[in-house]
Formats: C-alpha cells, sequence, structure tokens
C-alpha cells in the first residue's frame, strides 16, 4: 500500500496539549518524541504520555512513530520497551550508524514481543551513517526486516562535520543524493531533514520544493505552521495527475499493449514513464483518501 509521508511532524511527549492537538492537524504522520524536545528529567513521564496516547486512538490514517533516545543512552531500554507495548507504526531510532544498529534495534523489538506491524526508521545524522547509507539500506534485504526507512538529519550532520548549514545546502546536496539513492536501491522511502527557521516561510518553501525535486518522499517538521504548505509542496499537481492517467490509458489500448514506446500528445513516451506515472497516480490517490488536502 502506498502511503503519503509529504509531512512528519514532530511532537513532544512531555507535552500533553501538543499530544492532545496533534489529533485534529492535517500532518501526514506524527512523530512523537522522546529524544531532543524532551528534558532528562521528563523523559519518563513523556514515555508515559505517548503510551496513553497512542492507547486512547484518534490520530486517524496519519502515521505515528516514536523517536527514542539514542542506543548508547540510559533512557533506550525503557523507550524500546514502552514502544514495543504501545504498538506505533514504527519507531525513530537517532544517530543509526552500522548494519549492527540496525540488527540490535531488530533484535530489541523481537524480544519485547513488538508486532511484526512495528517498522524500523533509522536517522541518518552522522558522517558514518552518511558513508555507509548503502550498507545500511542493505538491511532492508535481509530475512523477516523491520526497516522502513530513512530520516536525514542535516542539522547535527553540520555539527559533525562542520559543513555549514547554508540557504540552498549545496554543500550538502552529494551527501543528501547519496542517501537517497541508498534507500532507492532497496526500496526504501526517506524523508527529509527539518526546516529551523519557523518564521522564514519562504526559505521553507524553497526547502520543501528543493527535496521534493531531489527526490524525498517528504520532509520533517517542528511546528504545526509548516505543514499546509509542505503537503501542497509535495502534492503531485494535479495537471501533472492528469498527465499520468493520460500516459496509462493511452498504454492500456489494445493498440499499444505490446508497444515499448508510444506517441503522445506529440512526444515521444515510454513505459518507464508509465512506471512514474503509476506512482504519481498511487500517491494522488492515497492522499485524496487522507481525506485532506
Amino acid at each position: 500500500m502506498t502511503r503519503p509521508r509529504r509531512s512528519h511532524l514532530f511532537m513532544p511527549g512531555s507535552n500533553p496539549r501538543a499530544l492532545e492537538k496533534a489529533r485534529n492537524l492535517p500532518a501526514d504522520g506524527l512523530i512523537l518524541d522522546l529524544e531532543d524536545s524532551v528534558a532528562p528529567d521528563a523523559k519518563a513521564m513523556a514515555r508515559d504520555q505517548i503510551a496513553a496516547a497512542i492507547a486512547a486512538k484518534g490520530f486517524g490514517k496519519r502515521e505515528i512513530l516514536i523517536r527514542t533516545n539514542g542506543l548508547d543512552t540510559s533512557w533506550w531500554g525503557d523507550d524500546i520497551g514502552m514502544a514495543a507495548k504501545a504498538s506505533p507504526d514504527g519507531i525513530l531510532v537517532p544517530k543509526v550508524s552500522s548494519p549492527k544498529d540496525i540488527e540490535m534495534i531488530e533484535r530489541c523489538l523481537d524480544d519485547r514481543g513488538a508486532a511484526r506491524s512495528v517498522k524500523v526508521w533509522a536517522m541518518i545524522e552522522t558522517a558514518r551513517a552518511v558513508l555507509h547509507a548503502e550498507e545500511l539500506a542493505a538491511c532492508a534485504r535481509e530475512p523477516g526486516t523491520r526497516l522502513a526507512g530513512f530520516v536525514f538529519g542535516p542539522n547535527d550532520i553540520s555539527r559533525e562535520t562542520r559543513i555549514k548549514m547554508l540557504p540552498g545546502r549545496a554543500a550538502m546536496i552529494p551527501m543528501i543524493t547519496h542517501c537517497i539513492l541508498a534507500t532507492r536501491a532497496h526500496g526504501l522511502e526517506i524523508l527529509d531533514g527539518p526546516y529551523s527557521d519557523i518564521n522564514n516561510s519562504g526559505g521553507f518553501a524553497e526547502e520543501c520544493a528543493q527535496g521534493r525535486d531531489l527526490g524525498f518522499d517528504g520532509k520533517t517538521l517542528i511546528h504545526p505552521s509548516q505543514i499546509d504548505a509542505c503537503n501542497v509542496i509535495f502534492t503531485p499537481p494535479a495537471d501533472e495527475v492528469a498527465r499520468a492517467r493520460k500516459i496509462i490509458a493511452a498504454f492500456e489500448l489494445p493498440e499499444n499493449a505490446s508497444r515499448g514506446a508510444i506517441r503522445l500528445d506529440g512526444a515521444m513516451v515510454e513505459r518507464l514513464h508509465a512506471d512514474m506515472a503509476r506512482r504519481t497516480i498511487e500517491i494522488a490517490d492515497a492522499i485524496a483518501a487522507m481525506g485532506k488536502p
């Protein structure tokens, strides 16, 4: 099943009002956070509140992920235990850097009896993770894998590598495309990292458009005000969807059934364009099924 992932909003698990508000936000997904947005002395409370929020349901068709603390922290064991019982759609684990990390995460979920529906998302936010993105993505080929995708983390990468975060992200594009290629080679999804300047709507829109054009499936967000613009930018335009439907219809004509390329509206269209058209239609139909823009 194709699932729209245009917008995934981080929500602090320590803020009960935010968790309640999240049920009515038009984001495609919610990332209930135990890490950066939660103070050390509020971790236990945040775990309890996230577990209660998931148990109460009411999130509709939104994808629900729990971002745990890192594997090397004292909070990891309690985080993964809660997540296994709460049974969200997946967990997002920070600073995953090696296939051994993926194996450990999956083993911990299995040992705690997590449902098979609980997937694993890895945050790519270290130099080592970027360098070994293909090896990480290849874990998705292992039998019984839970690995579903990556979230690119530009801020932590910038901190570790000293590559400056500048408008346009020119210095980071090689790393971004490397990670995107790794996910596509192994059938995974990948989300862009957050844009921190909440008041700069123009800059946010430009980065969303850049991420879409680079091949990200969507973007992670840090404020509800970013959701609508993100959804619009990552939604296939109506004319693109109409064109996709026209391509599919043309190849389904009896006279084109065995042809590898056809002429349509004065342009040559190949079977690969039909494959791309199907993906566009699947996403558009999935968005429509969500019942929101």
